[in-house]
């Protein structure tokens, strides 16, 4: 999954990124309110994490300008914890916030159920037959034991379970598990669906020629 994070303090925004991606996400940044709003406005994430005190434009302005156009989950952060703070994200459209400090564990909680309700799921585990995807715990299970899955293919498997029974295309899978500066192969995707069938089936990813891929969700 793609995450935007839009946060001007250079030590926390490094922080994040390394911590995000060291849990699987792939992670774009920006460093003030203009450069946030563009590429918020020019991807499709998973979900962005908005710092209220930004230079240029400040986190309000980016998201009643961002909800003109994306419905995109945000989750604001924020250094005050007030009743009016909170009241004012929400009526411009943020679905989360946390208040510095916080907690990493916590963030990361946060964004998994931002993520699972963008999905319109309403549990943690999605069930695809004899495979579960354990999405609090980021790991598949088979038959009711582990499947060993690199960060990345735990992120295709994820997006197309939460996809079940529809064609996700490869421009969506690139652009929801690359980041911008990530290194890409034209044939990398076909690489990470060919190790998932090895580990979870040959059939439990399915190839749409000239559309994408699907999960139709009886994987054996």
């Amino acid at each position: 999954m793609r995450l935007l994070v839009i946060e001007d303090e250079k030590d926390l925004r490094a922080a994040l990124e390394k911590g995000l991606r060291e849990e699987g996400y792939a992670v774009d940044v920006a460093e003030d309110g203009d450069e946030g709003l563009f590429k918020a406005e020019s991807w499709d994430y998973d979900a962005i994490l908005l710092d209220v005190m930004l230079p240029v434009m400040d986190g309000w302005q980016v998201l009643e300008r961002l909800r003109q156009k994306k419905t995109t989950p945000v989750l604001m952060l924020t250094a005050r914890d007030t009743v009016r703070d909170r009241v004012r994200g929400l009526d411009l459209g943020s679905d989360d916030y946390v208040v510095k400090p916080f907690s990493f564990r916590e963030l990361l909680a946060r964004i998994r159920a931002l993520i699972r309700r963008s999905a319109g799921s309403a549990s943690s585990m999605l069930e695809l037959g004899t495979v579960r995807v354990d999405t609090a715990k980021r790991v598949v299970l088979q038959n009711g034991g582990p499947v060993e899955l690199t960060a990345r293919e735990y992120a295709l498997v994820e997006m197309l379970a939460f996809r079940k029974g529809k064609v996700v295309t490869r421009t969506e899978l690139y652009d929801h598990l690359f980041a911008e500066e990530d290194q890409t192969l034209s044939n990398l995707l076909d690489v990470h669906v060919c190790n998932v069938r090895k580990k979870l089936g040959k059939d439990f990813i399915e190839t749409r020629r000239g559309h994408g891929y699907i999960i139709e969700g009886a994987a054996g």
